[in-house]
């Protein structure tokens, strides 16, 4: 797969066209959480059935991880930001996306959304929320104790009983993002969205969550500071909703992106 040079940093992408279909294709573009997380998390679950539904889709490493480059600090929403910014625009990506993002991901697409709502058609949160300042005081608290965690050898042992010794190697990698660059510091610092900001965020947004993920106290908390949000709860699911679920994920996307246009299009004709 390619990389392109954008904000300063090189960002490995896959652009993968949907096979021909009625009218312009649309462009989904997928944004894959932190830690041991990359693209593949999205490739590997929805890339074959999107493409044969006519989807065109941007799949890339967040800097710091997967094959992008790992630069020692730059680690702020905003930068991530810009990273996606410079990647569109080198693309020749001028129609609005749609925004895909899990978990950090997502948060990035919120930032990104709030920044360029003219280059957004819409965005879907898997198990995610804006980088608010609630959110920038458990994502804080949640990295420390994370780096804390990795810093032991007997969490490896515990990984690798449990998960496999694969999973065991992925976090390993993940330790050395955090000890060689300043993104526990930085990821939390923002620049942070308040209700204002949030209530600027018009395009439609599909919330998904799992019954049992990091927003099982309020799954519908986006739906009240959103103007335009729908949340879909899916029961059994833990934060791992996109691996374990992407069945279900693939169908709402599928929905989601030529399904409502046509019921939008129904209510504004009624």
């Amino acid at each position: 797969m390619p990389t392109i040079h954008v904000n300063d940093t090189d960002i490995h992408y896959l652009h993968m066209r949907g096979r021909a279909s009625e009218g312009p294709a649309p462009t989904l573009v997928c944004i894959h959480g932190l830690g041991t997380d990359s693209l593949a998390s999205f490739y590997l679950t929805l890339a074959a059935p999107l493409a044969a539904a006519g989807v065109d889709m941007v799949f890339y490493d967040l800097r710091g991880h997967g094959n992008s480059t790992r630069p020692a600090r730059g680690y702020r929403v905003a930068d991530f930001v810009a990273d996606l910014d410079g990647l569109l625009t080198a693309l020749g990506v001028t129609s609005p996306v749609h925004l895909v993002g899990n978990s950090f991901g997502g948060t990035v697409a919120f930032g990104f959304a709030a920044k360029h709502p003219g280059r957004t058609a819409s965005l879907v949160a898997i198990e995610s929320e804006p980088p608010t300042e609630a959110w920038a005081k458990r994502v804080g608290e949640l990295l420390t104790e994370t780096k804390q965690e990795l810093s032991r050898d007997e969490t490896y042992q515990l990984i690798s009983a449990q998960f496999g010794d694969h999973h065991a190697r992925l976090s390993r990698q993940a330790y050395r993002r955090l000890e060689e660059t300043t993104m526990a510091e930085e990821i939390p610092s923002g620049p942070m969205l308040d209700l204002v900001d949030l209530s600027r965020i018009t395009i439609p947004v599909l919330s998904i969550v799992g019954s049992d993920g990091f927003q099982a106290d309020d799954p519908y908390l986006l739906e009240g500071v959103l103007p335009n949000c729908r949340t879909v709860v899916i029961q059994d699911q833990d934060h791992s909703v996109l691996v374990e679920a992407h069945r279900q994920v693939r169908d709402l996307l599928l929905d989601w992106i030529f399904l409502r246009p046509l019921a939008a299009a129904r209510r504004d004709l009624a």
